[in-house]
């Protein structure tokens, strides 16, 4: 029998709904990020860099541009036999408890025929939608050193957003003593980052108890206060690094942005530990004489005749003669006419935007979507 020391289970399933119209069609780690990349890179590459090389992505909705995307996974050097990566979609079975992937640990426990295929001691889990470099083997070694039965990968944040994740209390050793889902007063200020690593044998039998007590199971609010409750050896793992949860249109563009400030813990140029990504093969950007760019990120086949300035242009654009794109983030297969003013943003992927437009943000992002292009075309 195959047997593997841990795999790696990526939760890309999620609906995403508060990235709007990005996710309308989409599943969310398929969204376009950094001008290259797509949000499910950092986790696979994340994977590659640590030595793990059998993942499986869990999808369920709209599932078919990321399928497309992953692939066989060649581009993260995941195309091998014995291991490599494998897009699971939800299925039925024979089982009297075979559902639609209702809950993250639901998801798991319907697959677990291809876990116990790689017969692993351990099970990684990570969500596709997190911006980071992290290497997994280290957090591995905590978990084997303290025979964790599952070991829960915390960033401190501060305590103004805290309420909006997953709570640890740890103790001195990183034991947890209590976790807690989004309190409204949280006793401390270290934050789930939703990557957990189990023993997956007691894992199984956990999943195995509660899918039969109720059809929708979710890691957060059901299998760790589980464990906690019958006093199995749950740990913290302290990260120290850039992190960040990409679950909101603000959210999406402050972490393009800090791609482009100076900012060393999420350094893209890395070479000992590369964000592998699909190349599109395009050719080089072009610069024209009354183009001008400064402080920003432009990637491949993009043509600029206007002015960019602190932004993130991704790739087979086009920026016409006159216009101005400002602390804002353009994905792909987008154009933008003549004498436009594109300020605080984010434009949707192939939104064409006409001449003499002009969307600024404020507070909040705006989103430019080609519903909003329509309205506007509409009106005039």
């Amino acid at each position: 029998m195959v047997s593997k020391e841990m795999i790696a289970i990526l939760l890309a399933g999620g609906k995403g709904t508060r990235l709007k119209e990005l996710t309308h069609n989409n599943a969310k780690p398929a969204i376009f990020f950094g001008a290259k990349y797509r949000m499910i890179d950092f986790s696979l590459s994340n994977c590659v860099n640590s030595g793990i090389d059998t993942i499986g992505v869990l999808t369920q909705y709209e599932p078919v541009e990321l399928n497309s995307y992953v692939g066989i996974g060649a581009d993260w050097d995941l195309d091998i036999g014995n291991g490599g990566v494998t897009v699971l979609p939800p299925f039925t079975s024979k089982h009297e408890h075979a559902l639609w992937q209702n809950g993250t640990a639901a998801a798991v426990y319907q697959h677990r025929n291809y876990i116990d295929y790689y017969n692993p001691n351990h099970v990684l889990i990570l969500s596709g939608d997190h911006v980071y470099k992290m290497d997994y083997q280290k957090m591995l070694d905590e978990h084997v050193a303290n025979d964790a039965d599952v070991t829960i990968a915390s960033v401190e944040v501060s305590k103004e957003e805290a309420n909006r994740f997953g709570i640890l209390e740890l103790d001195n050793q990183n034991r947890v003593l209590e976790f807690e889902e989004k309190p409204q007063k949280p006793k401390s200020n270290y934050a789930s980052m939703g990557i957990y690593i189990f023993n997956w044998r007691r894992l199984k039998e956990t999943l195995k108890q509660l899918i039969c007590e109720q059809d929708e199971l979710d890691f957060g609010k059901d299998v760790l206060p589980y464990y906690l409750n019958h006093q199995m050896n749950v740990y913290g793992y302290r990260f120290k690094g850039y992190w960040r949860d990409v679950g909101t249109i603000d959210s999406l563009w402050k972490t393009n942005m800090d791609l482009i400030d100076s900012n060393e813990q999420l350094n893209l140029k890395d070479k000992d530990w590369r964000i592998y990504s699909v190349n599109p093969n395009m050719p080089a950007h072009h610069i024209f004489p009354s183009g001008q760019i400064r402080n920003s990120l432009v990637s491949d086949g993009t043509i600029v005749l206007g002015k960019v300035n602190h932004s993130v242009i991704s790739s087979h654009g086009l920026i016409d003669k006159g216009s101005e794109v400002i602390d804002s983030v353009v994905m792909p297969n987008v154009s933008i006419g003549k004498n436009c003013i594109i300020s605080r943003a984010i434009v949707q992927d192939g939104v064409r935007i006409p001449d003499n437009a002009t969307f600024i943000g404020g507070d909040k992002v705006l989103l430019i979507t080609e519903e909003i292009i329509t309205s506007l075309s509409e009106e005039i």
